[in-house]
């Protein structure tokens, strides 16, 4: 069985150290090319003196229309062939080197990248280990002199002819931050450039060859449909090269955004911040849902309220006896299968719906099934999406209902993971990974291989394909078979449906149209105009307030100050009085002294009071008695 690797988290492989294991597979170096002899000739030198053995090595040179044509040079590897492709284009010249490759494994290399020796044998390690991996190297650009061809075969260290030389931005920082990619699995085909990455060959028959209606990003497209076909991708930075020269996006990076994020916005649903439009359509939906022809009005308030969600970029796949659905056109009202009828007759025309699997399949990365009868709410498919992402959760199973008859549920399946899930359970290779010395080739000319012309095999036309094994599991009994694989690869959980809004149609009312719809947000827009002057008015009121209440604190504080100020004069009077009545009384008990020793006046005798005048004045006049 094969090794189960969760989302891409590929450091679960323990892959052997350089020049310590044995190879069985063979590789095929796809090198499309478009004049620049010079640099191919450096390529193929680069490519002659790998450590991976030769025999297991077959190079697939493809001219593009060069003028002059190329030619092999004397310093290249055995078994290199080369072919010639009229139709411009590097998903043309790409797909007629796949047509023409035999290997276990596709390795693209660009004509213009010079491989570090142990490069190819960094990659085929990891190839070994499971049949669905994507392996890129690190590639460094360089703007040094070209050395001789003959300088390059024989070099040890590439970085003594080529540094100084500056790293692919833009990668580097995408593996930095991700943990080696092991943290984003949605974002991990980004990895797939087409300048130096490895691709078992079973991966590209699932997904198909490169889209050659795109004039650029056909790498990324081509790396998210490997995604959906289950493939693992792995930044190797033991696999070096460098690039001749800077790449297209160092040289002209708004301009090649502009044109890539044009067309793989339609594409890879993946780039969500490229699908920005409210309610367009595109050719790669990000839900399809599934549901099985039932009762007409059952069947038609699930997909009329599948399709006027808040999930724009969504298709419908109806399942039914389409093919052998003949209408009673004598007595129509007593047909048997009238439903079937009248739900084909009403999508027979909507280009969001399809009635059949066998036409075209639209790849999306997430697939729901749900039974006829059940309403998601406007909201509740893109909240149900939402948790699948934000948890990387392969399945999310909703239970609907559970009666004495069974459990109803909805499947929310992430077609990369059931597609891995398919590889896994699968038969496991047949070659096996041997220890010991990896032989040495030797650089040179191979006198026996000859450069071959003329028509090129076709390669098979990119239609949309997904991995087959899932996508021919069209019934929830069929995809229950990889549920077991899925928990493993990427994770599984079960949801209430009540709680994100799934209801059954006799408990829903029908979708409200556009118009419906334009109305009660001018009417929500309108309140939410009014509410924001309501609420302004209030602010002004409570700043009122607030002014006034500064104001009364203000009062406040100087009421304060005077009542202070008051209790501080009351306790000063009562101070003062105080003394005064002591002084009074005090007074009152001195009197006179009365008559002591003759030494002075004494204090009168208890009893005996007396008065006196003042000098001048006429009256009795108290005097001590003794």
């Amino acid at each position: 069985m094969t090794r189960r690797i969760r989302g891409n988290d590929y450091t679960v492989l323990d892959p052997p150290a350089l020049g310590t294991w044995t190879p069985a597979l063979r590789v095929s170096v796809v090198v499309p090319a478009y004049n620049g002899q010079e640099k191919l000739d450096l390529a193929l030198a680069g490519l002659s003196a790998q450590s991976y053995p030769g025999e297991l090595i077959e190079v697939v040179v493809v001219d593009n229309g060069s003028s002059p044509a190329l030619r092999l040079p004397e310093i290249r590897p055995p078994g290199t062939r080369l072919i010639v492709c009229d139709t411009p284009g590097r998903a043309d010249a790409r797909n007629a080197g796949l047509a023409a490759a035999t290997g276990d494994v596709i390795h693209w290399l660009d004509s213009d990248v010079v491989a570090d020796r142990h490069e190819v044998e960094a990659h085929m390690r990891w190839h070994h280990l499971a049949p669905y991996l994507v392996v890129t190297s690190y590639l460094r650009f360089t703007t040094a002199a070209l050395p001789p061809p003959e300088v390059v075969a024989a070099a040890d260290d590439l970085a003594k002819l080529f540094e100084p030389a500056e790293p692919h931005e833009w990668l580097v920082d995408l593996v930095e931050r991700t943990n080696g990619l092991t943290d984003t699995p949605n974002r991990a085909f980004s990895l797939h450039v087409g300048g130096a990455t490895s691709v078992n060959r079973r991966l590209i028959d699932d997904a198909g060859p490169m889209d050659e209606e795109l004039v650029l990003g056909q790498d990324t497209e081509m790396g998210y449909r490997l995604a959906q076909a289950g493939a693992v991708f792995i930044p190797e930075p033991l696999a070096r090269g460098f690039h001749l020269g800077p790449s297209m996006r160092m040289r002209d990076k708004q301009p090649v955004d502009r044109v890539s994020h044009a067309l793989i916005g339609d594409r890879v649903p993946h780039y969500r911040w490229l699908r920005t439009h409210p309610t367009r359509q595109w050719k790669v939906p990000y839900l399809e849902v599934v549901v099985e022809a039932g009762g007409y009005e059952e069947t038609r308030a699930t997909v009329d309220a599948v399709l006027a969600g808040t999930v724009p970029d969504v298709s419908v796949l109806l399942t039914g006896p389409w093919d052998t659905l003949v209408p009673e056109r004598r007595a129509p009202l007593t047909d048997s299968r009238l439903d079937l009828t009248l739900i084909h007759g009403h999508y027979a025309y909507e280009s969001r719906v399809r009635l059949t699997p066998s036409e075209a399949e639209r790849l999306a990365p997430f697939r729901l099934r749900l039974p006829a009868g059940w309403v998601p709410g406007e909201d509740t498919l893109a909240r149900l999406l939402d948790f699948t992402v934000d948890g990387g959760y392969g399945l999310v199973s909703v239970l609907l209902a559970e009666t004495a008859e069974g459990v109803s549920e909805a499947r929310l399946e992430r077609r990369s993971a059931f597609a891995r899930a398919a590889l896994v359970t699968g038969p496991a290779p047949e070659t096996a990974l041997v220890t010991g010395p990896v032989p040495e080739t030797v650089a040179g000319p191979a006198p026996e291989t000859a450069a071959v012309a003329g028509p090129v095999p076709a390669a098979r036309p990119y239609d949309g394909a997904g991995a087959q094994p899932y996508d021919e599991a069209i019934t929830p009994a069929d995809a229950g078979r990889y549920d077991e694989a899925v928990d493993d690869v990427y994770g599984s959980l079960w949801i209430d449906g009540e709680t994100l809004g799934f209801l059954p149609s006799s408990e829903t009312s029908p979708s409200r149209g556009r118009r419906m719809a334009y109305r009660a947000r001018l009417e929500t827009e309108a309140e939410v105009v009014k509410l924001t002057k309501e609420v302004e008015r209030l602010r002004g009121q409570v700043t009122k307030w607030r002014e006034e209440s500064g104001r009364w604190r203000k009062t406040a504080v100087d009421l304060r100050r005077e009542v202070g100020g008051l209790r501080r004069e009351v306790a000063t009077l009562k101070a003062s009085r105080l003394r005064t009545m002591i002084k009074r009384i005090s007074a009152k008990r001195a009197g006179p002294l009365r008559a002591g020793n003759g030494s002075g006046p004494s204090l009168p005798p208890e009893g005996e009071t007396g008065t006196a005048t003042s000098p001048g004045t006429e009256g009795p006049a108290s005097t001590p008695t003794g």
